[in-house]
């Protein structure tokens, strides 16, 4: 467990009181994504003197990944569906006042166009590393102009503080700046282990130094609009984003402080664009299959631009605008707890996350070794198969390495999750760098389920069959105290002490023991005294 104070906004919390602490819960949900069920995050009431002792068994005793605890109130985190989208209200951008849009890329120039196009702004301050210099740049500023616009191209690195308050210095007071939309963001993506502190530096730069030097230097301007673009990344997890993750988190922790301060404020959380962005153009045929699997649809400009305004309009603090088909959300198999407000696991998804591998252990139960190894074999092929996009585990061969197969180190996460669900093992992310072909996989997944001998493989399938069947029974003190004797007798069997033929049962014995024979026993039998 991670356990943080005043990270996440729970139960009428209106502040996020450790930013920095929110951006650590980016970071460890990427961390949850690469390590299923293995990270529990907790985060304790900040105005609370309350320790971890008191509250850690029930939160794990929850099931949730994500607990807030706050008094006797346990939150955990659910998107739900915003009302009816409206754009009705006052304007927020006018023609008047001048909108700084920072960020170069492809989502910076849509927002720039759209400003321009459907809310009449007429001032525009363009901010980027490379200014007028920007790829694109000078068909947009013409573009805008040709619109009625004035806009200023201006090389600003958002990440120095000074050069950002040089940057707001030189807006003009006859149109003082109104309205501040920052799209800015690089990649630098890895799984959680390859991640230095360089790397996080290079991702936060953009994200959270810029936001924060804007923030700061703008409190004491009158402005209708602070909006940033902040990614789904930092509220679902995304495996090998962990730094990006933790910055976007960072922003939208940021933006409810303002909102909570009576300023402007609104994150805007994003799912995937149609769009090419500096973000999205690495994606590759099996990253979009695979997010295609997950429910995940991407926005096109025009539905993208429609969530913008309406978000704009809504006067909230953060918002997750995303499409999702959540037909296939559960047609996926492991429904995130995050959607499970919108999407009820099935009762097939329940029945395979309660047999932990059991199904494969039975089946793999009674055949020749060579059966084990082909049926193993074509296990890993296939899930490869899917994991890279293509249509049948023909594609994968048995000899050839992930590597050269176009595994890296997101879809290899991707294929040890599937592996951990199919086979109930605890798989490290290093799964497929450890065991490079499937063929060396497959021997080492029937290692680990210990089926090289078909008795034993009876005895692991009947273990695997109890274990399921006490993890879905309610039991009262007494089933349970009845049920450690039966297994602590055959554990005591298993480790070669014999059962004695002439002894009297161990109900006997207790029922007409003394209460020092009675502590005796538990001594001498069961070790608990």
């Amino acid at each position: 467990s991670l356990v943080t104070r005043g990270a996440v906004r729970a139960d009428g919390d209106h502040t996020v009181t450790d930013p920095a602490a929110a951006a650590v819960w980016g970071l460890v949900r990427s961390a949850q994504t690469e390590n299923p069920d293995r990270i529990v995050l907790l985060d304790l009431d900040p105005a609370s003197g309350d320790g971890l002792d008191s509250v850690l068994g029930a939160v794990l005793a929850t099931g949730e990944p994500q607990v807030a605890v706050r008094g006797t109130t346990f939150s955990v985190p659910r998107l739900a569906r915003v009302g009816d989208r409206t754009t009705d209200g006052p304007a927020v951008f006018g023609p008047e006042g001048t909108v700084l849009v920072s960020g170069a890329g492809t989502l910076g120039g849509l927002v720039a166009r759209h400003l321009v196009a459907r809310h009449g702004v007429r001032h525009l301050v363009l901010a980027s590393r490379q200014g007028p210099d920007a790829d694109g740049m000078a068909d947009l500023v013409a573009d805008l102009t040709e619109q009625g616009a004035t806009v200023s191209a201006v090389a600003c690195d958002m990440s120095d503080r000074d050069r950002v308050a040089a940057l707001l210095a030189s807006v003009p007071d006859a149109h003082p700046l109104t309205a501040v939309v920052h799209t800015a963001g690089v990649l630098d993506d890895g799984v959680i282990g390859t991640l230095t502190p360089e790397r996080l530096a290079r991702v936060f730069a953009p994200k959270v130094d810029a936001v924060r030097h804007l923030d700061e230097l703008t409190r004491g301007l009158d402005l209708d609009a602070f909006v940033v673009f902040s990614s789904g990344s930092g509220v679902f997890g995304s495996a090998g984003q962990g730094n990006y993750a933790a910055a976007n988190a960072f922003l939208d922790a940021a933006m409810a402080n303002r909102r909570a301060a009576g300023l402007p404020g609104l994150s805007l959380a994003w799912g995937l664009w149609e769009q090419a962005t500096g973000l999205t153009a690495h994606l590759g045929g099996a990253d979009q299959a695979r997010m295609s699997r997950r429910g995940v649809v991407a926005l096109t400009a025009d539905e993208g631009m429609a969530l913008f305004d309406a978000a704009v309009a809504s006067e909230r603090a953060q918002l997750v605008p995303v499409k999702l088909d959540l037909r296939d959300v559960r047609a996926s198999g492991a429904v995130p707890h995050l959607l499970r407000g919108l999407v009820r696991a099935g009762r097939q998804q329940a029945r395979a996350a309660s047999s932990g591998g059991g199904d494969l252990v039975r089946r793999l139960a009674g055949l020749a070794e060579a059966e084990q190894d082909a049926l193993l074999l074509d296990l890993v092929r296939g899930q490869a198969a899917v994991v890279l996009g293509h249509t049948g585990s023909g594609a994968v061969r048995a000899d050839t390495a992930f590597r050269d197969a176009g595994f890296d180190s997101l879809t290899s996460v991707e294929l040890r999750n599937r592996l951990r669900e199919q086979t109930g093992l605890k798989l490290p992310a290093t799964l497929v760098f450890d065991y490079p072909t499937p063929l060396a996989l497959t021997r080492h997944l029937r290692d680990e389920l210990g089926i090289g001998d078909d008795a034993l493989s009876r005895v692991h399938a009947t273990i695997e069959d109890v274990e399921t069947l006490i993890s879905g029974l309610r039991l009262d003190e007494s089933m349970r105290s009845g049920i450690t004797l039966r297994l602590q007798g055959l554990v005591a069997r298993c480790n070669g002490v014999p059962e004695r033929e002439d002894a009297v049962s161990v109900a006997d014995q207790l029922e007409s023991a003394s209460a020092d024979e009675v502590l005796d026993f538990i001594e001498d039998e069961l070790g608990l005294v």
